[in-house]
């Protein structure tokens, strides 16, 4: 079975663990979220990429789901004595060496998809680990202040610094000028099942969405698009998808808003959990098929059984 998800950090890399487990045979392509990737102290850091890639090659560090386990922050320190910021987003020294080979290889020319499959190399990550795009495509966050100005601020900075406040809009700078990495569209169109983890829709798996060709790609392709809901009852089981939800004009913050936003155009399927079972008529009448089942991931086993109801569904949608 070829399976491809797009995905964005933690709630994503999470997933693709459990669907590992549940899938042990299945040739997996993962096209991850470079909308977080951001320049700092002239390294280029990929979170997205790089937390699954740390997560699926067993490096991650499990408490947090982000960065390195076993991490030292001596640069970090070196830096807060010299005065040098930003004092907000903290590299750790295992972390930093990803960055420094990273942009050594980006500066000698080498795109962002062969810098992260030489990267895989060392991690082995079990699955075929894909940018949405070589090019610039940055998710920033338009804000408001008191007096009524605007500002638009890059989502690392909304996320981590300012602890996501508000948002007037989302902006995928560049993204409109982007094509997808190579492997991209081969991997959507040779699929028998696209999966979008239960990551935000809006700054992880819609930052992919915005890149042009891949929206296209998946409506037009005849694998099946299962989707798992990030959100349980009215809140997002992890980050900030409320706020930016609402940033994008969908004021509602439930597994059925969700699944409207994505439309049943580009989803046919729909996983919820069980405690908003009672949605599921909603989701139908959209056009989208549901199907309620206990979507925490607690651990691997449970994650696993997530996959699993997603793979169940994309075959029912497929006979």
């Amino acid at each position: 079975m070829r399976i491809t998800a797009v995905a964005g950090g933690v709630g994503g890399a999470r997933f693709l663990r459990g669907l590992l487990a549940a899938a042990p045979d299945a040739d997996v392509t993962v096209i991850g979220n470079v909308g977080d990737d951001i320049t700092l102290h002239g390294l280029r850091v990929c979170p997205d990429l790089d937390t699954v890639m740390y997560t699926l090659g067993g490096g991650i560090h499990e408490g947090q789901g982000w960065g390195r386990s076993g991490e030292t922050f001596s640069v970090a320190d070196e830096l807060a004595e010299y005065g040098v910021g930003p004092d907000w987003f903290t590299l750790g020294d295992r972390d930093i060496a990803t960055h420094l080979v990273r942009t050594q290889m980006l500066d000698a020319g080498y795109p962002l998809s062969a810098v992260t499959e030489a990267l895989c190399a060392r991690w082995k990550p079990g699955v075929r680990l894909l940018p949405a795009t070589d090019d610039r495509a940055e998710t920033h966050v338009v804000l408001r202040d008191e007096e009524g100005k605007r500002r638009a601020v890059h989502f690392q900075e909304y996320w981590v610094r300012m602890h996501a406040p508000d948002a007037e809009s989302i902006v995928f700078v560049g993204a409109e000028n982007a094509q997808p990495a190579p492997g991209v569209l081969e991997a959507i169109v040779q699929a028998d099942v696209v999966v979008f983890p239960p990551s935000n829709p809006v700054v992880s798996i819609g930052a992919v969405l915005a890149v042009p060709g891949i929206r296209e790609a998946l409506i037009a392709g005849n694998a099946p698009v299962v989707g798992l809901s990030p959100i349980i009852g009215s809140a997002p089981v992890r980050g900030m998808a409320d706020k930016v939800l609402a940033a994008v004009g969908v004021e509602e913050t439930s597994a059925a808003a969700v699944a409207e936003y994505y439309g049943a155009q580009l989803l046919d399927g729909w996983l919820i959990d069980e405690s908003d079972a009672k949605q599921a008529e909603r989701i139908e009448a959209a056009g989208i098929r549901c199907r309620a089942v206990p979507l925490l991931m607690r651990d691997v086993d449970a994650t696993a059984a997530m996959a699993r109801a997603a793979l169940d569904l994309a075959a029912e949608l497929r006979s």
